[in-house]
This record gives structure tokens, C-alpha cells and sequence, in this order.
């Protein structure tokens, strides 16, 4: 079996194909739920509303989904990873405006992820007033419950129930072919509808026709999620099963469109969904309880994913540290709570504030095409620096895209009164979070001071055999931003040093080196000094939570098998009372100063940073040292000092 360096397998089998289904599809997959109702609202049935509308989506569907994202955006892999922060990883040092770029494409996916499974749950669990007698039973308190026993179980991990998604999709795709196929036979004139002249009639003279592209493009929002979980069934998968997944949404959205046309010109839908329409009376019930299912299945997807896009921010450092937990032993399956809270209240002010799917259809979209406008601009850059293709055809590739998403984001305005606003003020504030994470944090880095350690090696050595000093450990472990091999921070050197010396027979410093693949693990040492003075540098992958104590202990251990630096005969400050090794850490944190100045912009990038800095995970428990005996000084950041005071003495 070929597999990845990430472990996810290139084989392509019937299992793969089914894993792929049930995880890329979900939202993409249950857009026929609502992208019809949305294009024709309450207006007059005519052709060229109807053939056009199902013209543009056909034609956005293989412009955007097909060939920007299957065939050239899933090219981008970081060892077989997708997303927007892989993609970042990949370019980043081709450019230097990339980093606000990310931020935006970032943060208005997660935003508009907001308002994805509140829309799909509801567009779902609303058929059930298509049932006789139950005409007027409220469904939001039936989403609600929905959406919420979601979020809840997420802390058990999805492993169990994952194994089910698969055939449920495929029972999804099947029913929305057949159903679609029995509509196009009864109307088979509606395949004209692929033919693009429709579509350009549509844009052109239909009177709504361009705002009525906001609509066309719910069809697609799919797309950027779908290659945010590449790594999770390889490129091989995914293209194979949308091949299947386009015939079937295509199918059911002709088939939806042929039963509109039957109702006759200028006839309107009155409020009717003509998903639900086109089912055959007796199956209604189970087509509501498949759609239902489907629809959890895309929520599932969306929230998986945003955990991922977390995961991955905080070790770009777009992000404040927070707990990270694995809920099963199955690798990238990751739980964020606080993520988890903040989501789960997002869909709920969604439901309560829009009260059902057709008002959440006129605010959903606005966000996630600016994603889409973002992924265009890293793309080029990957495409030209990376794939090395010629710069005209890049340039000439890039610009259609952009000039096709800045349409679909100027119809898309048209939502922004109509409260797409909400998604964009959320936008706004997983932008305002990350600038202020990467560019506070690019401030406290720029004022720290590294220093030559070799300059204080033979004080060090005094040090770690005068016993008039108390010893203060046995292995005294730093962990250094620094990853040249002499090099440390000057604070550490301070720390060891100043006023009450640190005493330890072994001075360690280690180095976690966050790298731009997802799933590096690999270590090297260097020993400054024979057994007394050692440098450790860890490689760790961006979607890996680092477990610095682990790997420390691990690294040690290995050291001692190999008889590495003698310390297999040394003592390790176990005792028979105590047969754990004297390991101590020490974390350096830094705290802004009182004697600061700030200008306007300075100070509330500096101080919103260290409010987030302050509110978020410790550094012990984000590195993994929650396990160990961790003690944490405090140093102060100076950045702006106050200008000389003039202090006058009173008499």
C-alpha cells in the first residue's frame, strides 16, 4: 500500500471511495436543499429564469468546483494536507503580503461556516412541514435540539459514527439521482438548460439576473471546504468520487428545475421547496429523515474542519493558545472546547435570529466568496514559484477566476442588509484576533535578545559544581526560541544566573521548531559541553500539538540506550523513595511593562495581544508540560520606554 507522510492512504478501493464520500461531500453535497428555492424565491416561473438559472449553476459548478479546485487548487497539497494554512505554508516565502491575505480567507470561512449547518439542518427538518397535519409545527426548537446534541457529542470523538458516513452519502447521491432523474423524464427540454447561451441570457437580460448570481453561487461554497480535507482521502479519492457526486447534484437540480417548469409560465412556488416536491408522497417521511442525516453529516464536516483550521493557526501563531484534545486514537481527529462553545452559539443565534432556512439563504455566501478570492491569489503564487507553470498562462488562469469570484462577491453584496453583514462583522473579529496574535507576537520576538552561549560556558560549569550553591535540579530544561546551536535568549542566561543560581548537574535548551509540514516529528542534539551544556532542537508539523515533555523524555531515554553523552552513568536524581528522574522545566513569559508608551495603533495591537496572551492556554500546558514539575518567571517587555521624567523636589 502507498501511503502519504501523513499516513493517509493513496490507494484507491472501494472503502477509500466510500471515506471520501462521507467526509469531502457534506456541504457541497446538500445544496440541492436550498440553491433552487433560493434563485427562484417567490418570482414568476419563466424560461429564462428557470433554463438560466440551471445554466449558470452547471457552468459555475465546472468552472469554479472542477477546474479551480479539483483539477488545479487540489495540486496544492503540503504533503498531502489542503487548506488555506497549508496552502499559506506552501507560498509564504514567495511573497510578502501573503500573511493579511491569509488571515481574511481564514476568517471569513470560519465565519460563514457559522451559518452552514444551521442552513442545511433547517432547509432539511422545514420538509416535515410538507407532511398532512403538521403543516405549522414549529421546526426551530427541533434544530435547535439538533445542532446542539451535535456539538455535544464532538467531545466523544466522531470515529464511531465516521464508519456510517460514508454509505450514508451514498444513499444521499442515489436518492438525488433518481429523484431528478424521473422529473427530467417527465420534462426532458430542461437539458437544454447546459447549453452556457442560457446563461449568458440569463445574466444579460433576465431583470434580476445578476443578483440573482448570489443564489447561483450557494451551489459552490462547498468547494473551499472540500480541499481543506484533502489530507483527510488524497487527491485520487476525491476526483474520482466527484466525477459520481456533480452527475448526481446536476441530476437533481435539472430534475428540480423540469418539475418547476410543469407548474406552468408565471406560476410561482408559494413558498414550497421543490426539493421536497419532486418526492413521490409515500416516500416523503424517509426522504426527510435521509436529508436530516445528510445534512448532520455536513455539520460534522464543517466542524471537524474548523478544528483543523484552529489547530493549524495557533502553530502558524494566527491564533491564541488554546486546549487542544483527541477525543480517539485516530490521528487528526482533534476536539477544541472553547472552538466547540464558540460555534455551537454561533448556529444557534443563527436559527433564533433568522427563524428558517429561506431568510439564512439571503445572508449565506457573502463571506466565503472572499475565501475564494484569497485561495485564487496564494494559488497563482503556488502555481508560479512552486509548479513553475509560465508566468502568462498563471497570470491569464488567475485572472478569469478573480474576475468570475469578484462577480459572484459583487452579487453577493446585494446579502449584506439582508444579514450577511452578521457573517462579516464575525469576519471581522476572527481577523482583528489573528492580527493582533501574529503581529504582537512578531513585537515581543523583535525585542528579544539572543546572545552567544558560548560566552557563558565556563560559568555555567563553575556553577554546576559549586556545591556551596543549593542544587536546584539534577536536568534543568529551557525551552528557547533560539534554533541556531549557540545561541539562547539573554532572559535564560539571566534566569540561570541572576541572585539565586540555578545549580544542575545538566543544563538543557530546547528548541521547538514549528515546520511548514504538517506532520514532522525529528529531533537532533548538539553537546556545547561534555554532559553539562546540551541543545536540543524538536521538529514539529503545524497540524501536530506539540507534547515538549514527551518528546524530552523520549529523547533522553534514547540517549541512555545509545550510551549517548555518558548519561547512562550518571546520576539522574531518582532515589528509592522516588524512581522518577529529577527533570525541571522553566517557562520564561513576558508581560508588558508599566514603563511603556504607546502610539494609538501600538498600543491596542500590543495590548489586545496580551489580553489574548492572558485569557488563552498556559504555556506549560500548550507545550505539554502539564506533567511536570514547571516552574514560570515572569520577564518584561519595554518596547516604547517613557521619555525622561522630570521629577521636581518640593522643598
Amino acid at each position: 500500500m502507498v501511503e502519504t507522510n501523513n499516513g493517509i492512504s493513496n490507494k484507491v478501493t472501494v472503502g477509500t471511495l466510500l471515506v471520501a464520500l462521507g467526509i469531502i461531500y457534506g456541504d457541497i453535497g446538500t445544496s440541492p436543499l436550498y440553491v433552487l428555492k433560493a434563485i427562484v424565491g417567490e418570482r414568476p416561473v419563466t424560461e429564462g429564469l428557470i433554463y438560466g438559472g440551471i445554466s449558470c449553476v452547471f457552468w459555475t459548478i465546472t468552472f469554479l468546483t472542477t477546474l479551480k479546485y479539483i483539477v488545479l487548487t487540489l495540486r496544492a497539497d503540503n504533503n498531502g494536507e489542503g487548506g488555506i494554512f497549508s496552502l499559506y505554508a506552501l507560498v509564504k516565502r514567495h511573497g510578502k503580503y501573503l500573511v493579511l491575505p491569509t488571515m481574511i480567507g481564514a476568517a471569513t470561512m470560519l465565519a460563514d461556516g457559522m451559518i452552514t449547518p444551521p442552513i442545511s439542518v433547517s432547509s432539511a427538518v422545514e420538509g416535515i412541514t410538507n407532511l398532512h397535519g403538521l403543516e405549522n409545527l414549529p421546526t426551530i426548537p427541533i434544530v435547535i435540539a439538533i445542532l446542539s446534541a451535535l456539538f455535544f457529542f464532538q467531545r466523544f470523538g466522531t470515529n464511531k459514527v465516521g464508519s456510517t458516513f460514508g454509505p450514508a452519502m451514498l444513499v444521499w447521491f442515489t436518492m438525488l439521482s433518481i429523484l431528478g432523474i424521473v422529473q427530467i423524464l417527465e420534462h426532458p427540454q430542461i437539458l437544454e438548460a447546459l447549453n452556457p447561451a442560457y446563461a449568458f441570457h440569463f445574466l444579460t437580460n433576465y431583470p434580476d439576473g445578476f443578483v440573482l448570481l448570489g443564489g447561483v453561487f450557494l451551489a459552490t461554497t462547498g468547494a473551499e471546504a472540500l480541499y481543506a480535507d484533502l489530507g483527510h482521502c488524497g487527491i485520487k479519492n476525491i476526483r474520482i468520487t466527484w466525477v459520481g457526486v456533480k452527475t448526481a447534484l446536476l441530476l437533481n437540480y435539472m430534475g428540480q428545475a423540469a418539475w418547476i417548469m410543469k407548474l406552468g409560465e408565471n406560476a410561482t412556488l408559494n413558498g414550497r421547496n421543490p426539493f421536497y416536491e419532486i418526492m413521490p408522497g409515500w416516500f416523503l417521511i424517509v426522504g426527510i429523515i435521509i436529508a436530516t442525516v445528510a445534512t448532520i453529516i455536513a455539520s460534522q464536516a464543517m466542524i471537524s474542519g474548523s478544528y483543523t483550521l484552529i489547530s493549524e493557526a495557533m502553530s502558524l501563531n494566527f491564533w491564541p493558545r488554546v486546549s487542544v484534545r483527541q477525543p480517539s486514537e485516530i490521528k487528526g481527529q482533534i476536539y477544541i472546547p472553547s472552538i466547540n462553545i464558540l460555534l455551537w452559539a454561533g448556529c444557534i443565534f443563527m436559527v433564533l435570529h433568522f427563524d428558517d432556512s429561506s431568510k439564512m439563504e439571503a445572508a449565506y455566501g457573502l463571506a466565503i466568496t472572499i475565501t475564494m478570492l484569497v485561495t485564487t491569489y496564494l494559488l497563482s503564487f503556488y502555481l508560479r514559484f512552486n509548479l513553475q507553470w509560465n508566468k502568462l498562462t498563471v497570470y491569464v488562469l488567475v485572472l478569469i477566476f478573480a474576475i468570475v469570484e469578484t462577480t459572484f462577491f459583487l452579487s453577493n453584496v446585494n446579502k449584506f442588509g439582508d444579514g450577511g453583514y452578521i457573517t462579516i462583522l464575525i469576519a471581522l473579529g476572527f481577523i482583528f484576533v489573528m492580527y493582533s496574535v501574529f503581529y504582537g507576537r512578531k513585537i515581543r520576538n523583535r525585542f528579544t535578545q539572543f546572545i552567544d552561549l558560548g560566552d557563558y560556558v565556563s560559568t555555567i560549569q563553575e556553577l554546576s559544581v559549586d556545591e556551596k550553591i543549593p542544587k536546584y535540579a539534577t536536568h534543568l530544561i529551557y525551552l528557547t526560541k533560539a534554533d541556531k546551536r549557540d545561541q539562547v535568549e539573554g532572559k535564560i542566561i539571566k534566569s540561570i544566573l541572576a541572585r539565586s543560581p540555578k545549580r544542575a548537574d545538566v543544563y538543557w535548551f530546547v528548541h521547538l521548531n514549528r515546520t511548514d509540514e504538517p506532520y514532522t516529528l525529528s529531533y537532533d542534539v548538539s553537546e556545547l559541553v561534555d554532559d553539562t551544556i546540551i541543545k536540543v532542537n524538536i521538529n514539529v508539523g503545524f497540524r501536530i500539538q506539540p507534547k515538549a515533555e514527551l518528546y524530552f523524555k523520549k529523547i533522553v531515554q534514547d540517549l541512555v540506550s545509545n550510551k549517548e553523552l555518558n548519561l547512562h552513568v550518571r546520576p539522574d536524581g531518582s532515589s528509592r523513595y522516588n524512581q522518577e528522574p529529577d527533570f525541571k522545566f522553566v517557562v520564561i513569559e513576558k508581560f508588558l511593562s508599566v514603563e511603556n508608551e504607546f502610539t494609538l495603533h501600538e498600543g491596542l495591537l500590543l495590548n489586545s495581544y496580551f489580553l489574548l496572551k492572558k485569557i488563552s492556554l498556559k504555556d506549560e500546558n500548550y507545550f505539554g508540560l502539564d506533567k511536570s514539575d514547571v516552574r514560570i518567571e515572569y520577564s518584561p517587555l519595554i518596547y516604547h520606554p517613557f521619555d525622561e521624567v522630570e521629577l521636581v523636589r518640593v522643598k
